[in-house]
């Protein structure tokens, strides 16, 4: 039986783990969840923060897009490659997604959700600053690397992916200012596991934020 995964296809982290599943051809059984569903009952007995996305292998449940990832890979991945099990490579990884969970996609919430839920149309100028220094971390880890944490691409960069490609909807990326970002983006963005994971998605997603922006 196909693991299962709870989300919302707008979602980053959603996505993250939809890209990780294309990249390792796993297929996965896809519910997709409304507003009801998370603050109701049945999400508690998954999971008490009603958070997605949610993973539920057989008797096994785990969320957290980062930890579902790294379960995936370790469970189901031909090789390490996506998730290097040497301790120091491994550490790597783990740095850059500990940067998106508590750097990265905070500044993309505080941009984008107050817009999202109609609450305002303008993203603040203090979030397009704090973005912008996001964007400036994230090129200095691209120096001398293909990748966010070397040649080889792995669960990071899939993940940080889907989170610069919902920011650039509104925030493009300077390639003047950020060229080593500008162009890992361009190259993440033409891998054809992330295009089938993504494309689709993203192509509705560009046109409800531009519709939130009044653009």
């Amino acid at each position: 039986m196909a693991p299962k995964v709870y989300l919302k296809f707008m979602s980053p982290p959603c996505r993250a783990v939809l890209t990780v599943a294309r990249a390792l051809q796993l297929e996965l059984e896809i519910v997709e969840v409304d507003d009801e569903f998370m603050q109701g009952p049945d999400i508690l007995k998954l999971n008490p923060q009603h958070t997605i996305p949610i993973l539920e292998d057989d008797d096994f449940i785990v969320w957290e897009s980062h930890a579902i990832n790294a379960y995936l890979v370790t469970t189901y991945g031909s090789d390490d490659s996506l998730y290097p099990a040497d301790p120091k490579q491994r550490a790597v990884v783990d740095q850059r997604l500990h940067f998106e969970s508590g750097v990265l996609f905070p500044r993309f919430v505080d941009a984008f959700v107050p817009v999202l839920r109609g609450l305002t149309t303008q993203i603040t100028d203090k979030c397009f600053e704090k973005i912008d220094e996001a964007c400036g971390f994230l090129d200095s880890f691209l120096e001398d690397r293909t990748w966010l944490c070397g040649d080889e691409i792995t669960i990071a960069d899939a993940s940080i992916l889907c989170t610069m490609t919902a920011i650039e909807m509104a925030i493009p990326i300077d390639p003047e200012k950020f060229p080593r970002l500008a162009d890992w983006l361009q190259r993440g963005k033409e891998l054809e596991f992330f295009k089938e994971a993504n494309d689709e998605i993203l192509e509705k997603m560009a046109a409800y934020v531009r519709d939130k922006l009044g653009l």
